[in-house]
């Protein structure tokens, strides 16, 4: 005996299989939706190729502020060059890794690429006189999200701070106990400090 939920179910799956096979003007609906699908992912595909490849080394550095700048300062310090032979780039400290985030990041980004073209940045002269204005906006960002990007590859769980001087041991200790922002304490760590820079905690005494 045949069921009648399984008639019932068989009965809406052909309907459903008609009406897709069911022609437009020249072509069924299962094509166009089964085109519509790899075209989805060809774009999908092309889209996040592109926006990797604006993540490397070469894009980043690809003008001569950045190439003649930070990035001659960067190849001085240990993000750069290691024991460990571990390189950290701009986008691992520079963009998120979260999608929504990293899709902000980039937009906020094209606001830099404005400057460049507009004649606010265009020259090492210009860049160094913004300099400061720009790293403000940054460390508000990496303030903001406790850091992020740092702590993708530094955690406090796997820091050994018996082998850190004293000093060091204490701060990352408080740190631990307040959920403070690493560059609270880290700025200057992969670039120079900008020029006119005043350290809060100078200022105070």
């Amino acid at each position: 005996m045949v069921n009648p939920d399984e008639m019932y179910v068989s009965a809406i799956l052909k309907r459903i299989w008609q009406f897709l096979r069911k022609p437009s003007a020249h072509y069924s609906l299962l094509a166009l939706v089964s085109v519509g699908f790899v075209a989805g992912i060809i774009f999908w595909g092309g889209f996040n190729t592109a926006l990797e490849a604006t993540n490397r080394l070469e894009f980043c550095i690809g003008c001569h502020e950045m190439r003649d700048n930070v990035y001659q300062e960067y190849k001085k310090t240990i993000h750069y060059q290691n024991p460990v032979g571990v390189r950290a780039i701009c986008s691992d400290c520079h963009v998120p890794h979260a999608w929504v985030p990293k899709m902000w990041r980039k937009m906020q980004a094209s606001m830099e690429i404005w400057a460049k073209i507009t004649g606010k940045i265009d020259t090492c002269e210009k860049f160094v006189d913004h300099r400061l204005e720009m790293a403000k906006h940054e460390w508000a960002r990496m303030e903001a999200n406790k850091s992020q990007e740092c702590r993708n590859c530094h955690s406090f769980a796997a820091m050994t701070t018996s082998t850190q001087t004293p000093d060091a041991a204490a701060h990352h200790l408080q740190a631990m106990k307040t959920n403070e922002a690493c560059i609270d304490c880290h700025k200057g760590i992969a670039h120079m400090l900008p020029k006119g820079y005043v350290d809060p905690a100078q200022s105070e005494d």
